[in-house]
């Protein structure tokens, strides 16, 4: 069963941005730069500050929330519900988007409604492990065509009303797993399906993600930390959303 809780009556383009800062606070100046640079530029630029070890700045122009403590991931989430515009465009701590990334979201949800991104995965099993990776570091090199995939990485782009489904379950970890909750959450509550879009070969401009791999595999990368620890913790998520109703693509009829 789906739920309707009332539509958005805002800008069928608006945009607020989330971005958020803990560990990488010296990747912040660049993002932003690719934010105001975008081509369609977003209505709204806020910045979620957990506590981290490094300083919390405040910067002109950027609506923030700085936490005294850390609320890990899904804070960010929480923080969007607040939101006047059409669409929410997240992002990683890690993520430096093209120049027409929004531009792209804002085409394909036209086509394909759902939660829009440039990295996701899809599911072969009921745990997270042999999973197969969709987008600019896709396992069979950056997709030329938009697909649908479980769960979604480094960058979202969605409708801000489809948001209240997230919060219609509760994690099955605080701790980690808010990708994993959200696509299962929305595709469970909302009949909403989650893309990884196009990455032409000669268009980066078109990316979510363009320094993905330089800036998302350094020391302050989550998964390494604890690797084992975070893929066992992914594993149980997942099962646990499976048993609880999640369908992911290789359970579709």
């Amino acid at each position: 069963m789906f739920f309707n809780l009332g539509r958005s009556n805002k800008n069928s383009g608006s945009i607020t941005v989330i971005l958020c800062a803990y560990e990488r606070p010296d990747v912040l100046d660049e993002q932003l730069q690719a934010i105001r640079n975008q081509s369609v530029p977003p209505d709204d630029i806020w910045l979620w500050y957990n506590q981290g070890t490094k300083p919390q700045r405040h910067i002109e122009g950027v609506k923030a929330a700085v936490c005294n403590h850390n609320f890990k991931f899904f804070g960010r989430f929480a923080f969007a519900m607040l939101a006047q515009t059409t669409h929410i465009a997240l992002f990683d701590d890690d993520t430096i988007p093209g120049k027409n990334w929004l531009k792209t979201c804002l085409a394909h949800m036209q086509t394909n409604p759902g939660i829009l991104g440039t990295t996701g995965i899809q599911l072969t099993q009921k745990k997270y492990a042999n999973h197969i990776k969709v987008g600019w570091n896709g396992t069979h090199g950056p997709n030329q065509c938009i697909e649908p995939v479980d769960l979604i990485g480094h960058a979202w782009f969605l409708k801000k009303e489809w948001l209240k489904y997230m919060w219609f379950d509760d994690p099955v970890s605080w701790d980690n797993g808010e990708d994993i909750h959200l696509s299962y959450a929305l595709k469970t509550f909302g009949g909403i399906q989650s893309y990884v879009l196009p990455h032409p070969h000669d268009n980066l401009a078109a990316w979510g993600s363009i320094k993905g791999s330089e800036y998302g595999s350094d020391e302050n990368a989550s998964w390494k930390k604890q690797p084992n620890k975070h893929f066992q913790l992914r594993n149980k998520i997942v099962k646990a959303l499976i048993d609880r109703s999640w369908q992911p693509l290789f359970l579709t009829p």
